[in-house]
């Protein structure tokens, strides 16, 4: 990234996106009425158009780009101001506002999801965050850990003493003593236990990595992310390796962490590495001082595959469906109870206790709710059902929503015990779970249902029936053989007393895909 103004000619704004004619590669802000809201680089996110270059708005800014506003591109390093012009976008006559239902102003991130970016908020917001981020630190020495500011969080300590504007969450880390993947995972666990008995929220990444959920002083949700690591002692010609979540693999020396130093973070004195440059150069490499609000992480193959086969088996395909539901979560299911809650009701009457395993966005388990029946709506993807959450809240109706991770042995295996020694009849609905599985989960739902309704109670299964293919992100559900799926259930003592093949039924009264269902139930 040069301290230069870039060279950049013939530039054009529309609807579609930005035109322009550049021979170097720089990073450039969008700002919409003088605040940013977007950063691209000129040569890595733009594609060849009719002798110049292109690039197209991002999906997440799309639907706010209706109305009236003075659009800059200004390059981030040097300020240049390299465009400037009031602009109409599509059909609105209002200024565009970024912003999000409360009103508070978004950006994307160097991810391109649009979040409360620092550069939006005051210090009076981020004070609680940095209240929990000692905390939490205070926390995990009381396990025995010194941990750290990592990530954007140290990179903006270390290079301005404050947080960095266009970033969106903070990061702590720490090397552990251990050397061995198992014991670095238990370790984590352990500091997850201690963490969430101080009354924090927690969500597990992988084996060595979980957020914690804080509050900012206005009420807004701000992610507090702990990534674990360790270093894999030398062997051969190799050297000494740290690893640390989610992107770091390199030559390191223990003693460039240890003992740790400190750092001022908007004026708060924190510990840091002993050598936070060092560490810094590992995560964003050698140009780490130049900021770049739309840096890739480019992760070796190699430290990707180690860091997936130790840690990221809890992972899979949930990163797919976190996409997949991310531009629905906060609206509410349209369509009424799905023809396998039909059918469950036919033979069953109203349960009890249902409970909805892969709920999804969670339109069946609202529809129970508000029949009246206790549920308890599992997946792994839990903020795919917020819209519904919150009209069960608003409605008091008994429907409680559990991220439940059915890759994770300890998370479904404590959610089948407990169900297990949950008294009275509980029936449960698979709808579009075992066709969206991996061959190792879809065990663990077999596994969980053999517990869950051992003293009696059903399985609702609804799947696409057929022959497999390979899954793509648009097609995340494969047909599965129903023969295939009745002997595993067999296998597991299961026993069919229901089965039918049919079609999905779509608006125009046509048939979809083809179905299988099946009833199965645990005869003692």
């Amino acid at each position: 990234m040069s301290a230069v103004a870039p060279k950049v000619e013939a530039i054009r704004v529309d609807d579609r996106g930005i035109t322009f004619r550049a021979t170097e590669d720089d990073v450039v802000d969008v700002r919409l009425d003088g605040r940013r809201v977007w950063s691209f680089w000129l040569q890595r996110d733009s594609v060849p158009e009719a002798g110049g270059r292109y690039v197209a708005w991002p999906n997440a800014l799309r639907r706010f780009l209706d109305g009236v506003t003075r659009l800059s591109l200004v390059a981030h390093v040097t300020e240049t101001t390299l465009f400037d012009e009031e602009l109409t976008f599509g059909t609105g006559g209002d200024r565009i506002a970024v912003v999000n239902e409360k009103g508070q102003p978004l950006g994307l991130d160097k991810t391109n999801k649009l979040m409360l970016t620092f550069d939006t908020r005051s210090a009076e917001h981020v004070a609680p965050l940095l209240d929990s981020l000692e905390e939490v630190l205070g926390v995990i020495k009381e396990a025995g850990i010194e941990a750290f500011p990592a990530y954007g969080t140290l990179l903006g300590a270390v290079r301005a003493g404050k947080l960095i504007g266009h970033d969106s969450d903070a990061d702590l880390g720490y090397v552990s003593k251990h050397s061995h993947p198992v014991d670095v995972i238990r370790e984590s666990f352990q500091v997850q236990r201690r963490i969430t008995e101080r009354g924090y929220d927690t969500y597990r990444y992988s084996g060595i990595a979980f957020r914690i959920d804080v509050l900012e002083g206005d009420g807004s949700k701000r992610g507090l992310d702990v990534f674990g690591g360790f270093i894999a002692a030398p062997y051969g010609d190799n050297p000494a390796m740290l690893y640390l979540m989610g992107e770091v693999g390199a030559p390191f020396e223990l003693e460039w962490i240890y003992p740790l130093g400190t750092t001022v973070l908007e004026g708060r004195t924190l510990p840091a590495p002993a050598r936070p440059e060092k560490l810094l150069e590992a995560m964003y490499g050698p140009g780490w001082k130049v900021p770049d609000p739309a840096y890739h992480f480019t992760t070796p193959r190699t430290t990707y595959r180690r860091l997936n086969g130790w840690f990221r088996g809890i992972r899979v395909l949930r990163n797919e469906w976190e996409r997949r539901f991310s531009t629905t979560r906060n609206k509410l299911p349209e369509d009424g109870p799905s023809a396998l809650a039909q059918l469950l009701v036919e033979r069953e009457g109203m349960p009890e206790l249902l409970v909805d395993l892969g709920a999804g966005r969670g339109g069946d388990s609202l529809w129970f709710a508000r029949q009246g029946a206790r549920v308890r709506a599992l997946d792994f993807v839990k903020q795919a059902s917020l819209a519904v959450q919150k009209v069960a809240g608003d409605e008091q109706l008994d429907l409680v929503v559990k991220d439940v991770n059915l890759n994770s042995l300890r998370s479904w295996m404590s959610e089948a015990i407990r169900l297990a020694h949950t008294p009275g009849p509980k029936v449960i609905l698979a709808r579009n779970l075992i066709d969206a599985q991996s061959e190792v989960s879809r065990e663990a739902t077999w596994r969980l249902c053999e517990l869950a309704l051992r003293d009696g109670g059903r399985l609702y299964l609804e799947f696409l029936r057929g022959q497999r293919r390979e899954r793509t992100e648009k097609a995340l559900l494969t047909p599965l053989p129903v023969a295939e799926i009745v002997a595993e259930l067999e296998r597991h003592g299961a026993v069919i007393v229901h089965q039918e093949n049919t079609h999905e039924v779509k608006p125009s009264g046509a048939p979809g895909r083809p179905l299988a269902r099946l009833v199965a139930e645990w005869q003692r």
